[in-house]
């Protein structure tokens, strides 16, 4: 696994002790390979599905047998929710699971993915974030479905799914030639086709079919071919399945990238969204770049006239949105930023971070202490270290250094224990800190974390 820590040790362009500069959206969820995202909003949160590019091999091609998806509640800090759906444990047909999407209706939410380019699935969850049942135990369409062919050469993947103002669901998808896209009506139960598959054209299209509707006019993005420089373009129309027209270019290719490009757009607490991916990750770890990407995220807009606004890549460009609560339970796989560390799936439910080594960190923006401050911190940990120090450190990892939880010294055979540390100058907003220190690797895990106001 220390290939995966070599990259979250260098996901940041620059690192400056004391001052330290962190890129939270640039990537987000920086210790995974994700790709191919793809949005689900709700009132509070929005949910990114992802291809998991953490099992691909470094040279040969794609290995992607299951979803991760990743959430956020302000679009800074992000929520690793592990892997909510896997092909090949999870239905009695699949294999793979490239480009996901979900969506929500009637309490249920429908995640619908490419098995490889051959036929796309489609399961189900009473939750977001899952499980997922496979309720057809088939898949929802194949090449033979009708209205598919003839085409030539279609890849049948990335499937894009959008639920119009009177309630008529529809599912986009294909691939590799202008003449490849397809949408098909679905039935309510979101899991079958109301008639045939119907033909749709976009020029230079390649992949990543995406659909979304403002007021009255459909928007229609997608990748373009590697001659039209593989960049996010568009179409807009009046109705849902016919009538595109190309309206220009959303994203052009992603810097640190130069590869196939995948990307959604959302809107979010009335801001708007371009979650895309690129390879920063594994071109600051030093490895082979094709197969592992990560996603990164952008506000956007639009003209008066609703053509879209270009979107600019930048660095750290996306606002966070309302503070983190410091006095309720935070878990430890929601963060903006880090270095080194990992996740995985926590016997008591959930992710906890773990293989920590001296210096790593995470860090959690815009946390609000409040007037009052806080006078404790509790913290859940599972010690696999004879010394283990967490430090709480405010705004840069040379920051103001607000307590220092001592770990119970433990080993491989060591339980999850609530351990209690005096906290003192921590009020107002910050970003937070938390460092681990110690001589050994595998210092500790971390569940979650909670601060008690100071009375």
């Amino acid at each position: 696994m220390k290939n995966k820590r070599l990259a979250g040790l260098l996901i940041l362009f620059t690192i400056i002790i004391g001052g330290t500069q962190s890129y939270a959206d640039y990537p987000i969820a920086s210790h995974r390979y994700l790709a191919d995202p793809s949005s689900l909003v709700t009132s509070d949160r929005v949910y990114i599905y992802c291809s998991n590019d953490d099992e691909s091999p470094l040279r040969g091609g794609y290995n992607i047998p299951n979803v991760v998806c990743v959430s956020s509640s302000d679009m800074k800090n992000w929520t690793d929710h592990g892997i909510v759906f896997d092909a090949e444990r999870d239905t009695s047909w699949a294999k793979k699971t490239w480009a996901p999407c979900a969506i929500e209706r009637s309490g249920k939410t429908y995640l619908y993915f490419g098995n490889g380019g051959g036929n796309i699935g489609v399961v189900a969850g009473d939750s977001p974030i899952g499980p997922f049942t496979d309720i057809k135990g088939e898949p929802l369409i194949e090449h033979r479905t009708p209205g598919v062919q003839p085409a030539k050469n279609m890849w049948l993947f990335d499937p894009g799914v959008f639920i119009d103002d009177d309630g008529q669901a529809y599912i986009y998808f294909g691939g590799n030639g202008d003449e490849n896209v397809r949408v098909a009506r679905l039935n309510k139960d979101m899991v079958t086709l109301d008639g045939d598959v119907i033909k749709m054209v976009a020029p230079n299209f390649f992949e990543a079919a995406w659909v979304y509707k403002i007021g009255e006019t459909y928007y229609f993005t997608y990748s373009t071919t590697p001659n039209a420089g593989m960049r996010i373009d568009y179409m807009t129309s009046k109705r849902p399945t016919e009538g595109f027209t190309y309206a220009g270019i959303v994203a052009d290719q992603p810097p640190l990238n130069n590869n196939n490009n995948h990307a959604a757009e959302f809107k979010f607490k009335d801001n708007w969204y371009h979650v895309y991916h690129n390879r920063i990750v594994a071109t600051e770890a030093g490895i082979p770049t094709g197969f592992r990407r990560n996603i990164a995220v952008e506000q956007f807009d639009y003209q008066d006239d609703g053509s879209i606004v270009k979107v600019q890549y930048t660095t750290d460009g996306v606002t966070q949105i309302g503070n983190i609560d410091p006095y309720v339970r935070n878990e430890a796989e929601t963060f903006a930023a880090q270095r080194g560390i990992e996740t995985e799936p926590c016997e008591a439910g959930g992710m906890n971070v773990t293989n920590t080594s001296n210096g790593d960190w995470i860090k959690i923006a815009g946390v609000n202490f409040g007037p009052q401050g806080a006078s404790k911190v509790n913290a859940m940990i599972l010690s696999e270290s004879k010394d283990c120090t967490i430090e709480l450190r405010l705004d840069s990892l040379e920051g103001k250094q607000i307590g220092r939880i001592k770990v119970p010294a433990g080993d491989e055979a060591s339980e999850w224990e609530l351990v209690e540390s005096d906290v003192n100058g921590a009020d107002g907003v910050h970003d937070l800190y938390v460092r681990f220190v110690g001589e050994e690797d595998n210092l500790a895990k971390l569940d979650w974390w909670k601060f008690v106001e100071r009375p």
